[in-house]
């Protein structure tokens, strides 16, 4: 029987690799806000690698929308379905809005109201 001693030193660097990599898959995850147009909040666990079309189909089935009404943004920019938090640079707690697409209308009420004002 062979019994290998280790010196405090090696635990040491041992315990130091362990709690590195504990670490690690502790911001592998980032937490999301999403804010409605009716101000409620969802909050997501996402991987930061994680295309954030997971989190949008995710929020849709929640909310009963559908994917082709509305929109994501983060900081003023449209997400893209494959975008994910480490492409657009996301830290934890950011906040994604969601826009409801505006269907109908037309430039001539403007020009209406503009004229009569």
């Amino acid at each position: 029987m062979h019994v290998t001693r280790q010196t405090p030193e090696i635990s040491k660097n041992f315990t130091e690799k362990m709690s590195d990599e504990k670490e690690g898959n502790e911001t592998e995850h980032i937490n999301l806000k999403v804010l409605g147009q009716d101000n409620a909040v969802v909050q997501f666990k996402i991987k930061k690698h994680t295309f954030l079309r997971k989190l949008m189909n995710a929020y849709c089935d929640r909310a009963g929308l559908s994917m082709q009404v509305v929109r994501f943004r983060f900081d003023g920019q449209p997400i893209n379905e494959n975008d994910t938090p480490a492409s657009l640079e996301m830290e934890e707690g950011d906040t994604i809005e969601v826009y409801q697409q505006q269907t109908g209308g037309s430039n001539n009420q403007q020009l209406y109201i503009n004229n009569t004002i």
